[in-house]
């Protein structure tokens, strides 16, 4: 099953780093038992738009996504998230990292 932590190493999966506008966002589509298959339609090289769809992957599988600091994660444990509609994160503004 693809929510067990070894599946992280041992289930076929897609690694997708997105870069731009000063940050970087990682993601991993990891397929389950039944999936075994992952599609992904980008190429490397190929932009990206905020909210876009760019695979699919079902039945047991998961997307582990990799922020980082500049980023403020929104959703807590055991939210329902949906791909394309939740929010799971929001950058955080510069004016307001830099102290009291």
């Amino acid at each position: 099953m693809a929510s067990r932590e070894e599946c992280s190493d041992r289930n076929e999966q897609n690694v997708v780093t997105v870069v731009g506008d000063g940050t970087t966002v990682v993601f991993k589509q990891i397929a389950g038992l039944l999936a075994r298959r992952i599609v992904f339609s980008k190429k490397t090289g190929d932009r990206v738009a905020v909210g876009e769809r760019v695979g699919l992957i079902k039945f047991g599988s998961r997307v582990d996504v990799l922020f980082g600091p500049e980023w403020e994660i929104v959703v807590r444990p055991g939210m329902r998230v949906a791909g394309g509609s939740s929010v799971i994160a929001r950058r955080r503004s510069e004016e307001g990292s830099g102290g009291a």
